[in-house]
Parts: C-alpha cells; structure tokens; sequence
C-alpha cells in the first residue's frame, strides 16, 4: 500500500452550514451512530487554518440544500432505482477496509487506502450539482483537488483519460441484480478535465464522513457537469489512452453523451434541459452554462462544438 505522508485536515462545519442544521442534522444520526457505521471520522486537524472555501457565485441565491434533503433523495442505482432506496438500503455496504487502486498509463501505480487518502489536505467546497433529470443541489462536500493524486502516480505522456470505476458488492447491492446498466458503473473524463482545481474527490459533506448512499468512503465531484459523471463509491482509477466507455453513454450514448457538460441549450432527446429545480424549492429557474462555473472551465473547450460534443 502507497503511504501518504501530508498532514491531516478536516472540515469544520461551523465554516458553511448553520448551527441549528448541524444540530438537527446530529439528531437525525442519532447521537453520531451513523458516522461510526461509516468507519472513522476525519483525522484531528495538525496545524492546518481555515480551510479553502470555494463558494457559489450567487450565494444568496444558492442556499445549502437541508442534509436530509440531500441524503435522501439521490440517484445510486446499485442499490435501486428509486429516489430513496440509497437511503434505504446502502448502509449495509461495507466501507472498511477501502483501497483504490490508480493504475493504467502512470509511472508509479498504486493501492491506496482510505486512510491514507484522508492525510490529503482536506478543503470545503461549495458546489451545486445539477441532475440530467432536472434538479439540483447546494452541498458543502469536504475533499481535495484530484489533481493531487493523478500528479503522485505521475501520467505518462501516453495519458489522456482518466477512468473510473464504482464498487460492485453483489451481497449488499440490490439494484446490480437488474441489467439496467452494464455493471460495474463507469465513468471518464479527459485529462485536463481530470486536473482542473474544481474536479475533487470527496470524503465527506456538511462537515461528516460522506453517508454511503451519497458515495461513502469516496466519490468524484465534477460540478460543471451533471451529476451522472460526479462517480460515487470509487475503487479504481485508471489513466488511459483512448476515450474510456462509460455506464450511461453505452446504455443510450443518444441521451448521455461523453462530455455530460451542463448546457442549457441542448435538450434532452426527452426533456428541456433550459431550467432546472432546486430541491426544496417550488419555482424553476434557469439552467447556467457549465452549471455557472463557466468563467473557470470554459476555456478547456475552446473550439469544441458543445452541440456535437454534449
């Protein structure tokens, strides 16, 4: 196993979400029993400040959406198709130990666990995450610029994509038991994708260890795209030549394509994808390009044909 040396940091949730949330949020978890179910919370923090915070750019429009929103309304179809059957059934996967092996086209491949990705420096980021279906979220997420790791297993020149893969547990994941997709679930980005500062991968959100129907022990976040690309409970990632396959675009590559990038003027062979709505919300509003992170992501699709490339 890989062991990474940097110091230890946490996320305090004092920084983003409203004491009464916090509060209400530990009732919930009935006095923390659910954070031990997921294993050990986030490392004392070792001479590390103020964590980087990285906030909505209307962030008086983009409130953080309630916890119990946000964890009981997802989709994660191994463990069922349904809006709440992550929450209904994921607690039984098991999250320790955990490794996620980086592998494919690097110098110096590796297994790492969980532990020791929690010795990354750790940040809270505000994102929103918009759903392909038409909803989205405010989650302040705890985690570190995946960058970080791809830079540690050092890509060759022969890298242009980064792969990954979701867990596949058949003991405690109803849904794989069903050929709705092509398990396990996959998912891809370019590398320039891969190493922009506002793709991370998360281990926790409003401040605890990730619950495991959002992507415990750890998931990508990718907030200028939909949700589908944001892979949850990863325990591979490989760095690849070629454009890696990935879950839905096989299933219908006419609906899903590569790029999955937030576009409000390209449909859904189903459905407008012109306005979106926030959870809790009564009231549409307007989709924004790149899920309004354009001014930062834009340019790594200068001359592309964001129609044709969707």
């Amino acid at each position: 196993m890989l062991i990474f040396s940097r110091p230890a940091s946490h996320l305090r949730e004092s920084a983003v979400t409203p004491r009464d949330l916090v509060l209400s949020r530990r009732t919930l978890l009935a006095g923390g029993a659910a954070a031990l179910a997921m294993g050990t919370a986030f490392p004392a923090a070792a001479g590390f400040g103020a964590p980087t915070t990285v906030k909505p750019a209307d962030a008086a429009a983009d409130t953080v959406t309630p916890f119990k929103s946000s964890t009981t309304y997802n989709n994660f179809y191994e463990f069922g198709p349904g809006k709440s059957d992550p929450s209904r059934y994921a607690n039984a996967l098991p999250l320790r130990p955990w490794q996620v092996v980086v592998d494919g086209e690097v110098a110096k491949p590796a297994t790492v666990g969980i532990e020791d990705l929690l010795r990354f420096p750790l940040e809270e980021r505000v994102y929103r995450l918009r759903c392909v279906e038409g909803w989205s979220m405010v989650i302040p997420w705890t985690g570190f610029a995946l960058a970080e790791l791809l830079k540690r297993v050092e890509p060759t020149s022969r890298a242009k994509y980064v792969a990954f893969q979701t867990a596949l547990d058949m003991k405690t994941m109803p849904g794989i038991r069903y050929p709705l997709l092509d398990w396990p679930y996959t998912e891809g980005l370019r590398l320039d994708e891969a190493m922009h500062p506002l793709a991370i991968l998360a281990v926790g959100m409003y401040g605890d260890p990730l619950p495991p129907q959002n992507g415990a022990p750890i998931r990508l976040v990718v907030p200028w795209k939909y949700g589908f690309k944001s892979i949850k409970s990863v325990v591979r990632i490989t760095l690849v030549k070629d454009q890696p396959p990935t879950a839905w675009n096989r299933l219908q590559p006419d609906e899903y394509g590569f790029y999955a990038n937030v576009n409000p003027d390209v449909s859904h062979p189903r459905w407008s994808q012109a306005t979106e709505r926030r959870v809790g919300d009564f009231f549409r509003r307007k989709t924004l390009p790149f899920n309004g992170y354009g001014e930062e992501v834009a340019s790594l699709y200068a001359g592309m044909d964001l129609r044709a490339h969707y």
